[in-house]
């Protein structure tokens, strides 16, 4: 099966999926704001843990200059609900259990840990403008360091 990549210059898929507090949000929505759309694989593990605060301690930059950020995971509502709660969020999380906006965007797919091959959510980025064209595809980023990437290659 041929994994969906999506690059510089694609109209970002549109999505309409709950929120940590059960609302509906749709990415068409925030049309006229620049977004930041990041995939994680699992709420409350280590690496994702590492990856929201990164996103929180940096969300005021984020939005001073225009961005809105928005984490996506195949969680459950309630696990994501009891994530954003610990780590205190100020960006919303959406649950993504059948997985179809993972597959639109490429985020899911084969995996490897410790040898094993399995399939799973990965780690990926999207920032797109205001008409929702992505400027950044990013497959396969790192939690740690991710945002302080991310910043420099939106001049920030």
């Amino acid at each position: 099966m041929d994994q969906i990549k999506l690059t510089k210059g694609d109209q970002a898929p549109d999505f309409e999926l709950p929120n940590f507090a059960g609302e509906t949000v749709r990415l068409s929505a925030l049309r006229g704001k620049k977004v930041i759309v990041y995939f994680y694989p699992a709420a409350s593990t280590p690496g994702c843990t590492k990856e929201a605060c990164d996103f929180e301690e940096h969300l005021s930059e984020l939005t001073t200059a225009g961005f809105e950020v928005v984490g996506i995971s195949p969680d459950k509502i309630s696990k994501i609900a009891k994530f954003h709660s610990e780590q205190s969020l100020h960006f919303d999380l959406l649950s993504d259990e059948e997985l179809g906006i993972h597959k639109a965007y490429g985020a899911y797919g084969m995996k490897k840990l410790y040898g094993r091959e399995y399939e799973g959510g990965l780690r990926s980025t999207f920032v797109m403008d205001e008409k929702g064209v992505l400027t950044h595809a990013l497959y396969n980023v790192k939690a740690t360091g991710h945002v302080e990437m991310l910043k420099k290659l939106l001049g920030l």
